[in-house]
């Protein structure tokens, strides 16, 4: 028996429960990973409380690193003893042993340790993808990214600093400015204090910005258009706040443009994952990227890292320790 969190119904942290569970040997094309970290990320709280639909009762969690314990008929790009992270798949990375398809699982070298490795695979590749897949930034440019502080946020200000990007970045408080400061943040705005949009015109000089990075979602959404330029770029890729409600295309004047990616879309191609990981793990282990881990929690605790996370009282990465 191995120990793992389970879902037996959706709602609030408390549906979390720590259950001794039987995993059995590898199915055709699975391996068995024994988990050293589990990633704490806000898509986790989504699928807890129903936001995004799964199967119950069922696992939670779509982040973690380990170790391969065994491989599966048929499995032959991975063996025992390899280090692997992941961020995708099925829910179920709370827990201390798993099995699951080889297609999430990334190599990942001595340099970089596990509890780094579960705290970087999907905040990293979702700016990965924020930054070269959905709007490619370029040196020189100004941009706006919400949460500033937050996990997705410090990875995002480290990364665009490397490209010669220029940050203005959202947060709530003028501790976590400070902290997005430090990690390469421009301009920072107290977007609960201050008019995000009359902020951008005047860092801008009136130019207002070409895109705008969005994962808090219904708190920030208008402020998001009112900061783009003529043929801007509105990125909704969260919504920690709460779902935008519906808006009119009338909305999008000054003929703007809007997407809500998702990072299952851009890693759901192996081989484009891969390419992704790979960026990643440079940018990584060159140093120009460091992962912040605030928080760690013991894996029976995880109700209570929901809570914390849902209140905004972390920044930077949080992870579960199985």
């Amino acid at each position: 028996m191995t120990k793992a969190i389970r879902i037996e119904r959706t709602g609030g942290p408390e549906v979390l429960q720590y259950l001794d569970v039987e995993v059995g040997a590898p199915g055709p094309g699975e391996v068995q990973v024994r988990h050293r970290a589990i990633g704490l990320n806000f898509i986790d709280v989504y699928y807890r409380t129903g936001l995004y639909p799964m199967s119950l009762p069922g696992g939670a969690g779509l982040e973690g690193s380990g170790e391969v314990l065994a491989v599966g008929e048929g499995v032959t790009e991975l063996r025992p003893g390899d280090r692997v992270a992941y961020a995708g798949g099925s829910p179920g990375a709370y827990s201390e042993v798993r099995n699951m398809a080889v297609k999430p699982l990334v190599k990942i070298p001595d340099a970089i340790g596990d509890e780094t490795a579960a705290a970087m695979m999907l905040k990293g590749l979702t700016v990965q993808y924020l930054f070269h897949r959905t709007y490619k930034v370029k040196a020189g440019e100004t941009i706006l990214f919400h949460a500033a502080a937050g996990g997705v946020g410090l990875i995002a200000m480290q990364w665009a600093k490397a490209l010669g990007v220029t940050v203005i970045g959202t947060v709530g408080s003028e501790e976590k400015a400070e902290l997005a400061r430090r990690h390469g943040c421009d301009h920072t705005i107290l977007y609960r204090e201050e008019n995000v949009a009359e902020r951008v015109r005047e860092i801008t000089g009136g130019k207002m910005v070409p895109v705008v990075y969005d994962g808090v979602g219904k708190d920030t959404f208008q402020a998001s258009l009112d900061s783009l330029a003529p043929f801007g770029l509105m990125v909704s890729f969260g919504n920690a706040s709460g779902p935008v409600p519906p808006v009119p295309l009338t909305a999008l004047k000054g003929s703007l443009y809007i997407t809500r990616p998702g990072l299952m879309n851009h890693t759901s191609d192996r081989a484009t994952l891969l390419g992704m990981a790979d960026d990643l793990i440079g940018m990584v282990s060159s140093g120009k990227v460091k992962i912040e881990i605030e928080r760690r929690y013991a894996l029976a605790d995880a109700a209570q890292a929901h809570r914390d996370l849902e209140s905004r009282r972390t920044t930077g990465s949080s992870i579960l320790i199985p």
